[in-house]
C-alpha cells in the first residue's frame, strides 16, 4: 500500500472544546427540566449534566484520541477498518469539529475532532476533484 498522502488525526484541543460545548448544553438541559418539574434545586441539573459529559470525555478520550484517518489515492481509510473510495463521496460537510463524508450510496463516516475542519474538508475535496478528472 501507498504512502498516505495526507493525515487525519484526532486533536485533543478540539476535543476538549467540543466537550465544553457538550457540557454546557447538559447542565442546560438537565436546570430546564428540574425547572420545568418544579424542582427547587434546579443548580443541581448543572452539576449533574457538567459530571455527566466529563465523565463521558474522560471515559472515551484514549480512543477517540487514538483515532486517526489517512487520504491515498483514490480512496480514505479510517478506525474500524473504515474504506471509502474517493470517487463515491457524494458531499463532505462540516459538524462541529467533525468533517462528514457522505457516499452516494448514503453511508456517513465522520472524522471526529478535527483540528482545522475547513483544512480537513477542503484537502479531502482536491483528492475527490483530482480522483474524478485525474
Amino acid at each position: 500500500m501507498s504512502a498516505p498522502l495526507a493525515l487525519f488525526p484526532a486533536d485533543r484541543g478540539a476535543y476538549l472544546r467540543d466537550h465544553a460545548w457538550m457540557a454546557a448544553g447538559a447542565m442546560a438541559v438537565g436546570m430546564a427540566v428540574l425547572w420545568a418539574i418544579g424542582n427547587p434545586h434546579i443548580w443541581t441539573g448543572a452539576v449533574g449534566g457538567l459530571a455527566a459529559i466529563a465523565l463521558r470525555g474522560a471515559y472515551l478520550a484514549s480512543e477517540q484520541l487514538a483515532d486517526t484517518w489517512q487520504l491515498h489515492p483514490g480512496h480514505i481509510t479510517g478506525p474500524g477498518g473504515r474504506h471509502v473510495a474517493l470517487a463515491d463521496i457524494a458531499q463532505i460537510n462540516t459538524l462541529g469539529s467533525a468533517v462528514q463524508l457522505v457516499t452516494r450510496g448514503g453511508e456517513k463516516h465522520l472524522i471526529k475532532y478535527q483540528a482545522d475542519r475547513r483544512a480537513t474538508k477542503d484537502r479531502i475535496q482536491a483528492a475527490c476533484q483530482q480522483a474524478r478528472h485525474g
